[in-house]
């Protein structure tokens, strides 16, 4: 399970959230919701571990993950609301060294196979770089479908997307949710993922 305690984010001098509080349990989806500069992407980040908050503390399985370390990021795959990609690398190799990175042998059918399931058949070989930005959030989205882990944060992941790469990640999410799997997200689009475990935060309020 995942805690979050008491958490508060400071950006100089302004409290972008405070005595923030919420949990998420397997097969659960947080949709986290806020007008631009309240804090959603630091959200991500701090539950993430990539940054300190200024108060209050997040949990695994009862641990700090302050504690846990590689315990804890082994289990968590963050996609930003940038792709993470390199240009100079195709979509293929992209794809292999983002594996290599996670501890995981892909293999290039493999990832072939995941490449083209995201809509991107005939364009594996080329630099991402001559790719649309639909096409490169493409790219960065094909992790989900190789990771094994347990918590997806995913920051604004259905920007540039057509509707039908819209649906296909919808269903990619709820996959993930049927295996027990735990998803937190940010978007500015209206999009449902059909399942009775979702939970909603707004920063605004």
């Amino acid at each position: 399970m995942l805690e979050i305690q008491q958490l508060e984010c400071t950006r100089g001098d302004h409290v972008l959230f405070s005595n923030l509080n919420f949990s998420l349990r397997d097969g659960e989806i947080l949709h986290v919701r806020g007008s631009n500069g309240s804090g959603k992407t630091s959200l991500l980040r701090i539950v993430c571990g990539l940054l300190l908050p200024s108060a209050g503390q997040v949990r695994w399985a009862g641990e700090n993950i302050r504690s846990l370390r590689e315990e804890y990021t082994g289990d968590v795959t963050y996609l930003g609301h940038l792709n993470g990609i390199k240009g100079d690398l195709s979509g293929l190799e992209n794809l292999q060294l983002g594996g290599k990175l996670d501890g995981l042998d892909v293999a290039e059918q493999e990832a072939l196979g995941v490449l083209g399931k995201m809509g991107l058949r005939g364009r594996e070989d080329l630099p991402t770089k001559v790719l649309s930005q639909g096409q490169k959030r493409r790219v960065a989205l094909a992790r989900l479908l190789l990771c094994k882990t347990k918590l997806w944060i995913l920051d604004e992941p259905f920007v540039a997307l057509d509707v039908k790469a819209v649906a296909y990640l919808q269903s990619v999410i709820q996959q993930h949710l049927e295996r027990n799997g735990m998803v937190i997200f940010t978007t500015h689009q209206e999009v449902e993922i059909n399942t009775g475990r979702a939970h909603h935060i707004d920063l605004d309020l």
